[in-house]
């Protein structure tokens, strides 16, 4: 303990004050990239907003990588696991200078990917922050690459010891953040009353997608018997579905829902119907009841 001590004060010290600036901004923001999937109930929990399986889905069709991600669906919880489980290992070894070449080179290449998935679509590039996390890392690499020529990961004893330090604090924080979990819009319950739209714009026949006070995608349909609405979160594996044809498709497995008759399963591995979200209509307003 001693030794890491001195061996992490020791890469300090050898450091110039931009690259102690660099590794620090990239040790903590990756910490807390993994605390906030950690602390969130609704990143690993299926049919929640917030869901990775969620998340993917829309990148489906934003992403160049779109039949890659398409394929990984089925394994979306372990994805979500991996992500979070990365960004902490990643963010601790930085900090505590373990390895710092070879995580390095780990953060560009989890950036990179993070950009062809997430924030590809985002014009101009440079709003995206995946792009400039990108950068910093590679940056980050040719700084300790230029320092010392070799590129590798010390599997000796104390190499081991080492990475079971990071795993074992990254453990912790996992569990830390599953014991204090923050307040999510999956978790919230919902506000009676809150305006969803105004009814001259939601003539009968028409239906509207919004976000439920949970925070969820929902949609409001307004036909002659009144107004009804549905959760837009498939019952499958969490995708969000979309209204086309006089019913509600999910995109990852095909499961269809028959909105005009209680959001049925009209076809598809869908378990169960749609959650239904109670509204009604009040002045001149459709709010959730």
């Amino acid at each position: 303990m001693a030794y890491r001590a001195k061996s992490i004060v020791s890469s300090w010290k050898s450091q110039s004050i931009s690259t102690r600036i660099l590794r620090l901004w990239l040790g903590v923001t990756w910490i807390y990239g993994g605390w906030d999937k950690a602390s969130d109930p609704s990143f690993l929990t299926p049919g929640t907003v917030n869901y990775i399986g969620s998340q993917i889905a829309g990148f489906v069709k934003i992403s160049p990588l779109g039949p890659l991600l398409n394929r990984s669906l089925e394994h979306a919880t372990l994805i979500g696991w991996a992500t979070l489980i990365a960004e902490f290992v990643t963010g601790i070894a930085t900090l505590l200078f373990i390895a710092p070449r070879f995580f390095a080179f780990v953060g560009f290449a989890t950036s990179v990917g993070l950009w062809l998935t997430v924030t590809f679509h985002v014009k101009p590039y440079f709003l995206g922050s995946d792009t400039a996390y990108a950068v910093m890392w590679l940056a980050y690499f040719f700084i300790l690459y230029n320092q010392n020529k070799k590129v590798e990961l010390n599997m000796e004893r104390r190499g081991f010891l080492r990475l079971g330090s990071i795993f074992g604090l990254t453990g912790g924080f996992i569990g830390l953040g599953k014991l204090f979990p923050r307040a999510s819009a999956a978790t919230t319950k919902s506000a009676s009353g809150k305006r969803i739209v105004k009814l001259e714009v939601l003539p009968i026949g028409s239906h509207r997608e919004f976000k439920s006070s949970t925070g969820q995608p929902a949609m409001v349909f307004r036909t002659k018997a009144g107004v009804f609405a549905y959760s837009l979160v498939c019952t499958h594996q969490g995708c969000t579905v979309s209204y086309s044809g006089k019913k509600l498709a999910c995109p990852c497995h095909g499961a269809e829902f028959d909105p005009f008759n209680g959001a049925k399963v009209i076809a598809g591995p869908a378990p169960k119907p749609l959650p239904s979200i109670k509204v009604k209509i009040s002045g001149a307003y459709v709010v959730e009841a």
